[in-house]
């Protein structure tokens, strides 16, 4: 199990003599913290399945000249602090891409999957929406350059978002993913001038289209909602044609944390080509919420 071990010394060249500190739950790794009223506190983390590592509060007292972390030796599961009204900021927002004249294009909540090509994504060719253009061909949405992402949170959470696939090429594929290598997603897919709403999962090592319904409006509304009360690591996709009645597309995704990709969950907002570099969607908006869409 992962283990606080704390060392200590008179002077920064020693002698040392080191103490188990905590063994409890996998809680570890981290530092010590006081707040102006004088608690004390160490700042660790937990990995926590497939949301990924979460910061764990656990209370410190001294004895005899030690820091002392939990109570009875365990990581309590709750703390008497104020309870949390939302994500910390800065750490996950909802974006309406509404940019007013000196702000960033894009807040440090996103970031992207990996090193972008910033000539091909824009939050001012159409003021008000994210665009993200094609550039290269690629054959999956794990090597897919420009990807948009943000992380999810526990114990729920939901992304949304609203595209415009209007200037979608044949053989492109665009939409909300939770990117990680055991990936889900929901978009909507370009082919023989036709486009459908196409949910993928790869909760194997071998991708596979749950299910396709055809599009025939230039708009759609894609959902993905994340369950990670107790672990269950659970994932659902759905879609709108008008912003108010969803509906489920494909099956469940069971989400796992994975070493090659070394990080929870995140909100992807994707396009690719795979036949031809060149075409664009607009993505309106993306929205968090801290429920998901109740299961039937």
């Amino acid at each position: 199990m992962r283990t606080v071990i704390i060392h200590r010394a008179d002077r920064i060249t020693g002698p040392y003599e080191g103490r188990v500190a905590l063994q409890d739950k996998g809680v570890a790794q981290g530092g010590l913290i006081d707040t102006p009223k004088g608690d004390w506190f160490a700042y660790l983390f937990q990995d926590h399945g497939a949301v990924g590592r979460t910061p764990y509060l656990v209370p410190v007292k001294w004895e005899d000249g030690w820091p002392v972390l939990g109570e009875n030796g365990k990581a309590p599961d709750t703390l008497d602090l104020p309870a949390s009204k939302g994500p910390i900021p800065g750490i996950a927002a909802s974006d309406e891409f509404d940019r007013r004249p000196g702000e960033p294009a894009l807040p440090l909540v996103w970031q992207w999957n990996h090193n972008p090509d910033n000539s091909l994504w824009s939050v001012s060719e159409r003021p008000g929406f994210l665009r993200l253009t094609t550039g290269r061909v690629d054959t999956d949405f794990l090597s897919a350059r420009n990807t948009l992402t943000q992380r999810t949170f526990g114990p729920e959470c939901s992304g949304s978002t609203a595209i415009d696939v209007t200037h979608m090429k044949d053989g492109d594929f665009a939409g909300l993913g939770l990117l990680q290598k055991r990936y889900g997603l929901v978009g909507v897919r370009a082919d023989h001038g036709a486009r459908s709403i196409v949910m993928v999962s790869a909760e194997t090592d071998a991708p596979v289209e749950t299910q396709s319904v055809p599009l025939a409006q230039k708009t759609v509304f894609l959902k993905a909602d994340c369950d990670f009360r107790d672990r269950a690591d659970r994932a659902r996709f759905f879609y709108s044609l008008d912003g108010k009645v969803w509906t489920a597309i494909g099956g469940a995704l069971k989400m796992a944390y994975t070493i090659p990709q070394f990080m929870g969950y995140r909100f992807g907002l994707f396009n690719f080509a795979t036949t031809a570099p060149g075409g664009f969607v607009d993505f309106d908006f993306f929205h968090l919420r801290h429920q998901v869409t109740p299961a039937k």
